[in-house]
This record gives C-alpha cells, structure tokens and sequence, in this order.
C-alpha cells in the first residue's frame, strides 16, 4: 500500500491511496472461508460448499467490504501520523470507469486543511472590563428589604398609605375568585387610590380593572389571570378587603445581625453594610465575567482573520449531511455556521497554546463545588464521602450535563486567562449603568 499527499495550496490538499492485492487478499481469503462454513446453500451440506460457488456468491462484496476497511484505517492512520489538521471529513473524488475487477485499486480524498494563524485579542479599541459597585441607594434598598423579611405586621383598622391590603377579587362572569395582598403604591392614579383609603375590614370595593394597578403584572398576579386574559381587561370587579396591616421593620441590632451571619461576625450597621456590600459585588462578578468572554469573543472574531477552504466545506456541507442539499443550500449552510467555524478554531488554538485543557479530576472537584452551592442555597447541609461521590457521578453520567459542565468550566478558565494576558481598559460602574451601557 501506497499514501501519498499533493498539497494543491495551504488550504487544499489530494491524498491518493494504492491498494493492490497483497494489502487485502487475505483479509478477503478468511472472511470467505468463515462464509463457507457456515453457508446453506440447496444440495450442499453445511461446511462442504465448493470455495469457486462462494467466491462466485459473495465474492465482489467481501472483497468490496474489506478494501473499504482497509481504506478508511489506512486513512485515519495517516492523517494522525501525518498530524494533518483538517477541517469535515477527507471526500472521496469521484472516479470514472472504477473497476472492482481489477487487482488492485487507487482512490482519492480531498482535504480541507485549517488554516495557520495567529490571534488577536484587541485591535485599535480596547475591550472593557467592568467592575459592577454597589451604590449606597443600592444597599440601603437591601437592608430596608431585610428590615422587612424579618420584620412583623401589625394589624390595622383602616385603610392609610403604607399599608398592606389583604382581601379577594371577584367577577363571576370571568371566574376570577382570587385572593391576594397588594399595596396602594401599585394602585394606579388618585381616583383608584381613594376608592381604598378609609376603607375597613369587610368593605367590598367595586373597581375598574381598566388602569387599575401602574403595571400590567400586578393585575395578572392580583386577578391570578393568564397574561393574555389582562391584556386589555376592561371588566368590572368587587375587592372584598379581609386584612389591612402595616410591615414594621426588624430592629438593626445583634439579634438581627446574627440571623444573618455566623453569630458575633456582624456587629454594627456599617459591618452589615460592608457585609451587604462585598456580598453584592461579589455576585455581579459572574455577570460582568460573562460580559467580558463576550465581548472578547467579538473582538478576537474582527481581528484574527484567515481564510477558510470554503469551495470544500460547502462541498462537504452539501454532501455529508442527512440529505443532500444543492449548491444554493449549502453556500446558504456554510455562511450561517461560518463564524462559529472560525471561533472554534480560534478558542481551540488559545486552550492548545496555553494548555487550558479541562481534566476529569477537574470537572470532578467542579462538580463538587456547583453541588455545594446549591445545597448551601437552600439552606441544606453538603453531603460527604460516598454520598457526595455517588451524587457526582450521577450527575456527570448524564452525557449533556457532563458536557454542560466541562463547558462551564472551560470558560472560566478562559476568562482567567483573558484577565491576566489581554490588555483591556478597566471600568467600574453601578450596575444600573452598566445595563445602560452595555445592553443600551
């Protein structure tokens, strides 16, 4: 057997294949013998059909059968000793006047090989990375929230700003029978306001569901509505109030602080606001780290630029795949899928330049980490040993979410690698600000 390569430009390449005889004769000799044994074949006994009758039976598709084998091992062996890196699968060029009855037989394959380049992270403008700041209105609305979670209600005799309004909408005509709590802040306009303030416990409210609360959700959440029955809803409904109570809020001292935090750990207002603080910002670095992948993603897309064999891949395109396509079809095929080529090979030259390759034992230990997060979320101890490892491996024997995972974890190493080798320009921003900017 004979491979050889002819290198038509950078991009495009022939590997020709020899067979002759000797490369699969006797590959072709043992499968016909197994045949023969085993063969019923009408006036022969099993095991006694003349060899010349079997190779005349099943001789063309055995020997067709085996130099395909033989081909395609041959093949992929050569392309890895060779370290050819190509792009699809090599095709097969078509062949005329092929001849199955010869002894020996010449294919050909053509290649599209990757490109060779050099990537470029930035080009004339920067890439930003944000740092998102928690702003003191920011954390005053966090601690005004907490004051209100751990706080109490008080019950009230009458309806008056601030208060809490439990009670049931109803319109039997629409069958909406809901109980719910609202509070007049959400109340659209002076007119609806009024109608509540001075009222008491078992007042029934007849109310316009037209313009009734400031946003469209409040009155799907207050009628327990589908969206599209409240778009638009201009019916009339009976509020039966039940409750009227005011939040008061939880008391900042010690006993607070240590519901929130290991006992004695926060002290003062200022601690639990440094505390809110660092709590905060911490949870936006996974925001702006996913902008930053993001937006270098684009910019290592607009500045490290190489060709592609395109005439291959949309041949390759248009003949590989479930059905064939036509020329239109897969030109159409290779120009959607074109910028996700050209990232692939640029993301799989960074982690193979600077071996960032994910190990098992990594994703393992990473996995680790995701489920104690979780648990700790709902408050629910991490398990240990055995426990903790049949979990893992219950988790990453689901092939999609080992990949998942191995794919999270991949991004963070290159965000890692991003923050400490691209040269990027630094901002910190309110996080208002930063949705200003960088969803505008």
């Amino acid at each position: 057997m004979n491979i050889s390569k002819e290198q038509l430009d950078d991009l495009n390449a022939v590997i020709t294949v020899d067979i002759v005889k000797e490369d699969y004769n006797s590959n072709v000799e043992k499968v016909l013998k197994d045949y023969r044994k085993n063969a019923n074949i009408p006036g022969f006994r099993k095991g006694h059909v003349p060899m010349g009758l079997v190779k005349k039976q099943y001789g063309k598709a055995v020997l067709v059968d085996e130099v395909n084998k033989l081909l395609q091992e041959s093949l992929n062996k050569y392309l890895v000793v060779e370290k050819l890196d190509v792009l699809g699968n090599p095709l097969p060029k078509e062949q005329d006047n092929f001849d199955w009855d010869a002894e020996s037989y010449s294919f050909e394959f053509e290649l599209g090989l990757a490109p060779k380049f050099e990537v470029k992270f930035t080009g004339d403008k920067a890439v930003t990375h944000y740092t998102i700041v928690a702003t003191e209105e920011m954390i005053d609305n966090q601690v005004e929230t907490i004051q209100k979670q751990y706080g109490k209600l008080v019950s009230k005799e009458v309806v008056e700003e601030g208060v809490l309004i439990k009670g049931s909408f109803v319109n039997e005509e629409k069958e909406i029978n809901n109980d719910t709590t609202i509070s007049l802040d959400k109340i659209k306009g002076k007119r609806n306001a009024d109608k509540f303030l001075g009222s008491k416990v078992g007042d029934v409210l007849t109310l316009k569901t037209k313009s009734l609360f400031n946003e469209e959700q409040d009155l799907v959440a207050a009628l327990g509505v589908e969206k599209e029955v409240a778009e638009g809803l201009d019916i009339e409904v009976t509020f039966t109030i039940a409750e009227i109570n005011v939040q008061e809020l939880a008391e900042l001292d010690q006993e607070l602080f240590n519901k929130l935090f290991p006992a004695d750990t926060v002290t003062t207002v200022t601690e639990l606001k440094e505390k809110i603080k660092e709590d905060g910002e911490r949870q936006f670095v996974q925001q702006t780290d996913q902008q930053l992948l993001n937006d270098i993603t684009e910019s290592v897309l607009e500045n490290t630029t190489f060709d592609l064999p395109a005439e291959f891949l949309q041949k390759w395109i248009r003949t590989t795949g479930e059905k064939p396509l036509t020329e239109d079809e897969a030109k159409e095929e290779y120009q959607k899928s074109e910028k996700g080529l050209r990232f692939q090979l640029i993301e799989g030259k960074i982690i193979t330049d600077n071996n960032l390759q994910v190990t098992a034992d990594e994703i393992k230990e990473f996995t680790k980490e995701l489920i104690a997060g979780q648990m700790a979320q709902y408050g629910q101890p991490v398990p240990e040993g055995e426990e903790l490892d049949g979990i893992i491996n219950r988790v990453l024997s689901n092939r999609d979410e080992a990949k998942r995972i191995s794919d999270q974890l991949m991004s963070q190493k290159l965000i890692t690698f991003y923050k400490e080798n691209v040269e990027m320009d630094k901002k910190e921003l309110s996080f208002d600000d930063f949705v200003k900017e960088v969803y505008k």
